[in-house]
């Protein structure tokens, strides 16, 4: 099974490349497949015109199943739960979006969430369905993300991150840690841990680099500038918890909380901060900062 996205009616769908198999209809194959769909969710969707051939056609529900054959589906969540926090756009053109993302917000589609993203919300907004995000951040830090407006242009951005010439601020509030000496370098290998969507260090040459340095002391808590070389999945919650000072409010590190709830109230206090890069297609330099906060 192969994922990609596949854009239609301002919604994003996933791509299936039908793997091997004995069934006789690409309708048996997807209940076989996704079985915690029933077939008549399925049906219901084919008959909404929410499952779709490699040419963006809606399928009929004789479809006859092929090895390879692309299926584009789109995602729904029964009564998703509203997420009550508002994103924000501080810049648009029609190459690139930059969005501050409030806490518990994801970015993209994924597990029990599909509209309730920072992408579906830009889309519906913007009404541009060609929007992709050009770098992802947690669901639960806020701050910045970039998005691409525009196909013809999209690659010149996304070069950006692979080639590390776009420099990156978080900030972070989290216990103090006065037997260390800042501005500090923290290298390490991060792999992945358990349970799944945890990530932590392990053995071998390092794959992740920060730095970090303390802006502010405010008795047991201090404030941390936090520039990720990098960016690994929860890079910067797992080296601060390395360094025994887990970012407050963190459900995941240094230990997972059991049945954790959002609390609105209480946000993981990281935020990404600050952009800056040379934009590829102007040569200028462009400079983009959260007018989110971290309270104490």
């Amino acid at each position: 099974m192969s994922e990609s996205v596949f854009s239609a009616a301002h919604l994003q769908a996933s791509t299936l490349y039908l793997p091997p198999g004995a069934w006789a209809t690409v309708l048996d194959c997807l209940c076989d497949r996704f079985r915690a769909i029933t077939r008549e969710q399925w049906l219901d969707r084919i008959a909404r015109a929410r499952v779709l051939d490699g040419e963006g056609k809606p399928i009929s529900v004789d479809l006859a199943y092929r090895e390879g054959l692309r299926i584009h589906y789109f995602r729904e969540v029964p009564n998703e739960t509203p997420i009550p926090v508002v994103e924000s756009i501080l810049y648009a053109d029609e190459h690139l979006v930059v969005a501050d993302k409030p806490h518990f917000l994801p970015v993209t589609p994924a597990g029990e969430y599909v509209e309730e993203t920072l992408l579906r919300r830009l889309i519906r907004t913007l009404a541009n369905p060609d929007l992709v995000p050009l770098h992802r951040i947690d669901r639960h830090t806020a701050g910045l993300v970039l998005f691409s407006a525009n196909k013809k242009t999209r690659s010149a951005y996304q070069a950006l991150f692979p080639t590390r010439t776009i420099h990156k601020r978080y900030e972070a509030i989290a216990p103090a840690l006065p037997g260390l000496e800042f501005p500090r370098v923290h290298k390490t290998r991060l792999v992945e841990g358990e349970p799944f969507f945890r990530m932590q260090e392990g053995a071998g040459t390092s794959n992740t680099e920060t730095l970090i340095e303390v802006v502010e002391r405010n008795g047991a808590l201090w404030r941390y500038a936090l520039y990720p070389v990098t960016g690994k999945k929860h890079q910067l919650r797992v080296h601060m918890a390395a360094l025994g000072a887990g970012i407050c409010n963190d459900p995941f590190y240094p230990n997972v909380l059991e049945d954790a709830v959002d609390d609105f109230d209480q946000p993981l206090k990281l935020l990404a901060q600050a952009l800056r890069f040379i934009d590829p297609l102007t040569g200028e330099e462009r400079a983009f900062r959260s007018e989110l906060t971290l309270d104490w």
